[in-house]
């Protein structure tokens, strides 16, 4: 058996022995299957966490989907990420006929022919995004954004030799590499922690033996940190929301209210100006960025309503409403939901599944709406000083 990308390390009277791979790699399941055949470990442990577990052994969960309540949890844009992350997968994996995480469904179903106890060892990616999220600032935001969107639609492809070079970076890192070159404070919550959380959970695997399949990039930070003791409890706490965000979301229809009140007591004339002004910036934008995402007519409609009103309300969103009436009239076919992630993979996909369409819908509606925001709201602050 070749070591190549194999470590071993031995702790007290236990062994451990990690894989490290390329997330799209043949090489690397069929590597994953060889050690576990020949070593017969005690436990497996894979770079999963419960929610892409799942997604792999339930790989038709996406027909449960309940699309309405994506909306209404407010986990449009999540999905929209996760969508992303394996749409950029699938699609290396299809250029070279293999199927993406195959080494962690290998490590999965060898753990279950030999017996061994499975170990999901990573965190819960949404505790990490939440992290990150956290951790960058507002252009970190936008540009964590810009290389989730060329993601999607990028038809980039790599060669073999690029590929094995894969090795040395996990496929959720390589993505992100510029912004971790950008933002150091990146580098943080992406890598170091999940070094950390998989160092102990791989350390916590029951048994003498013990196999950890991994993307390559967290060998070295895993070496280390698996001679500590790491506190899983505090890695998984999700940072606290800044009070600023909530501040200045009720901080501004308060203003604008406040405002055309007093306009409507001094000048009622102004005052209806003012509140003409803000409908027309707040509904148009957002019927624009929902038409922009070819929604149904009442979709448009709807958002046109909404936005005026929620954005004077933090609590709720126009691309909701416009999402739910999408939802209703568009109601995505069962085929949809199973082509989803191969759907993602290119723009006409994309606009053509009706699952990622109400998604669009919610995001772009909701973009509209916050410009139209700004405008309308410059406008009406126009109006008062013109009035005074």
């Amino acid at each position: 058996m070749t070591e190549d990308n194999i470590t071993r390390l031995h702790i007290n009277d236990t062994e451990y022995i990690l894989i490290g791979t390329a997330h799209v790699s043949k090489q690397s399941a069929e590597q994953v299957k060889q050690v576990i055949d020949e070593e017969q470990p005690d436990s497996v442990c894979v770079e999963l966490d419960e929610q892409r577990y799942q997604s792999i052994v339930n790989g038709d969960a996406w027909k449960d989907t309940d699309i309405f309540a994506v909306i209404k949890q407010k986990k449009a844009s999540l999905l929209l990420m996760n969508l992303a992350i394996s749409s950029f997968q699938k699609r290396m994996a299809k250029q070279f006929g293999i199927q993406a995480g195959q080494e962690m469904i290998q490590g999965i179903e060898s753990a279950k022919e030999h017996d061994a106890e499975l170990v999901l060892a990573d965190r819960n990616i949404q505790v990490t995004f939440a992290r990150i999220w956290g951790n960058i600032g507002f252009g970190g935001k936008a540009k964590l954004l810009m290389s989730i969107v060329y993601s999607i639609f990028s038809n980039d492809t790599i060669s073999e030799a690029e590929l094995e070079k894969m090795k040395t970076q996990d496929m959720l890192d390589g993505m992100l590499k510029d912004l971790t070159e950008n933002f150091p404070k990146l580098k943080k919550p992406l890598i170091d922690e999940r070094d950390q959380y998989l160092a102990q959970k791989i350390k916590d695997a029951p048994g003498k033996k013990v196999v950890a399949v991994l993307g390559a990039a967290h060998v070295p930070g895993i070496k280390e940190a698996i001679y500590k003791e790491h506190d899983l409890t505090q890695l998984n706490k999700r940072p606290p929301k800044s009070p600023w965000p909530k501040i200045i979301g009720w901080s501004i229809p308060v203003l604008i209210i406040s405002i055309i009140v007093y306009t409507f007591m001094a000048n009622p004339e102004a005052g209806t100006q003012q509140t003409i002004s803000w409908v027309l910036w707040n509904g148009t934008f957002s019927a624009i960025g929902t038409a922009a995402a070819m929604a149904h007519p009442l979709a448009v409609l709807a958002a046109f309503v909404a936005a005026p009103i929620t954005s004077l309300n933090p609590l709720i969103a126009a691309g909701w409403f416009a999402g739910i009436v999408q939802a209703y009239f568009r109601r995505p076919k069962v085929a949809e939901f199973e082509t989803l992630s191969e759907d993602v993979a290119s723009l006409k996909g994309f606009w053509r599944n009706r699952v990622t369409r109400i998604l669009l819908v919610v995001l772009l509606a909701n973009v509209g709406s916050s410009l139209g925001t700004f405008i309308g709201g410059a406008d009406v602050l126009r109006l008062f000083f013109e009035n005074l």
